[in-house]
């Protein structure tokens, strides 16, 4: 047998003593290194998971305020005059209704399994690319009220550590921020270097089209050539304000009324050009003044989201009831809507798809106090402007609360309607005819009787700017809100 060529020397008894217990020195140090390990991968997804949380509450607390300032108006009363009395009651600062609304949903989502203090909630404001922010936004440029941006920074100061535990370190803190717009492409181009903006399409339109004209500016007798509410050159607002703080048309409340006689299964114009403040002169059917026209959408609808009470009517009562996802209304785009006369709003249709729509439980009746649909506040029929700002209350009917009285902050009363260049249009045929949308109104519904009047309320105007062209930003609203936080 071949000697080693390493030789082990022969261990002697005292060495094997010595020795003895090594084996559990080394099980022990690494069931330590074992358990440091597991403390820290807790510790390190503790951190991650509260910081997913913390992302969330920031935006979805920079979506509640941008909502908050979109359904508020401001965006329409871009005017300096109104910053002071109508902004501040909005986004300035600490107890307005944006910051407050960031605050409370911030709140409603857990970090690291408790709340955040709302002292380490900040909310800031600033004009849209402009950069910087101020808590309260009456301070900023009048440009706010084109596209105004909203920040929210969440903290966590104090998360539960186990590893950490060993260094003296009893707790970590989390944040995250969240950036949201509410953009209003009226005459933004104004706001935006080089006049190139990217206009707005909005979803679930109801296909009621009102004509370019604000029945309040003027008001009074009637007119075939009222004022209009946006510029058909650069969609700016023509009366820009809000009618609580002196003037302006957010908060107008009017009467829109189908432009057709109520004879027939087709809509034969009552007047052949469309008009505002149309003398009642006897007919019960006529709303009183202030009043505006509208005219039927095309009628060829794939709706989708329509309600039980709204799925029995044809595809134009349905439009109204649900949500008609396939028309698009192009902003800005010669010709690119119709109006269809085959349908006459007045026989039915916009009565029956409105009801199912507000969730109002009864026709012809003036007390709102009895019925489903939510209210403003104060409630249709006082006398306008409402309160500002916009409180909603709801109905027994709301599918969301159904108690009375609280306070929502959405409602499916709240529809965007579009506006179509009536000067372009001299005559309409039989059939179809094509017009071009320049902008949209946004309206609260109040109250629809049995002879397809409805009665509106104004909470925000929205032109097609000065270019048509790119990629649509899309929603509901003509403002549309929309997270901006860099991915």
């Amino acid at each position: 047998m071949l000697t080693p060529l390493i030789q082990r020397p022969r261990r002697s008894a005292g060495n094997r003593r010595r020795e003895r217990g090594v084996t559990l020195a080394l099980m022990a140090l690494a069931l330590f290194s074992i358990i440091a390990m597991a403390g820290l991968s807790i510790d390190v997804g503790t951190l991650y998971e509260a910081s997913a949380e913390a992302q969330r509450a920031a935006d979805t607390a920079a979506l509640a305020a941008a909502r908050e300032i979109s359904i508020s108006g401001i965006t329409g009363a871009a005017t300096p005059a109104n910053q002071t009395s109508s902004w501040q009651q909005i986004c300035g600062g600490a107890g307005s209704i944006a910051t407050e609304a960031a605050v409370a949903v911030a709140q409603q989502d857990t970090v690291g399994g408790t709340p955040v203090p709302s002292g380490s909630i900040t909310v800031t404001y600033s004009v849209g690319g402009a950069g910087g922010g101020a808590t309260d936004c009456s301070t900023l440029a009048a440009g706010f009220g084109v596209n105004p941006e909203v920040t929210v920074k969440v903290t966590q100061p104090s998360l539960p550590t186990y590893f950490s535990r060993i260094w003296g370190r009893t707790g970590s803190s989390v944040s995250a921020t969240a950036s949201a717009e509410a953009f209003n492409p009226s005459n933004s181009g104004s706001y935006t270097s080089g006049g190139a903006v990217v206009p707005v399409q909005p979803r679930c339109v109801k296909p009621l089209l009102v004509p370019n004209f604000d029945p309040l500016n003027p008001g009074g007798n009637t007119c075939t050539a009222c004022n209009p509410f946006v510029s058909a050159t650069n969609g700016s607002i023509t009366n820009q304000g809000i009618l609580a703080a002196g003037s302006g048309v957010i908060g107008e409340t009017f009467w829109l009324m189908p432009d057709c006689r109520h004879n027939g299964a087709t809509c034969t114009l009552r007047s052949t050009t469309p008009q505002a403040n149309y003398s009642q002169a006897g007919n019960l059917r006529i709303p009183p003044r202030p009043n505006l026209d509208y005219l039927p959408g095309q009628a060829s609808y794939a709706s989708a989201a329509i309600p039980a009470c709204g799925s029995g009517g044809d595809s134009y009562a349905q439009a109204i009831a649900g949500c008609d996802q396939s028309t698009q209304y192009q902003c800005g785009v010669p010709q690119a809507n119709v109006v269809d006369l085959s349908v006459n709003p007045g026989r039915g249709d916009t009565t029956d798809g409105a009801e199912c729509l507000i969730h109002q439980g009864t026709t012809n009746s003036d007390n709102l106090t009895a019925l489903g649909q939510d209210v403003l506040q104060p409630p249709f029929p006082a006398t306008p402007p409402p309160n500002y700002p916009f409180q909603i209350q709801a109905g027994t009917s709301n599918p969301l609360t159904g108690v009375q009285g609280s306070l929502v902050t959405s409602s499916t009363s709240i529809v965007s309607l579009p506006i179509y260049d009536s000067s372009a249009v001299t005559t309409f045929g039989a059939g179809n005819t094509n017009v071009t949308v320049i902008g949209f109104l946004q309206v609260f519904i109040n109250y629809v009787d049995g002879n397809g009047n409805m009665n509106v309320t104004v909470m925000n105007v929205a032109g097609c700017s000065n270019s048509a062209s790119g990629t649509a930003l899309t929603g509901t609203s003509p403002v549309p809100v929309r997270l901006i936080t860099p991915p």
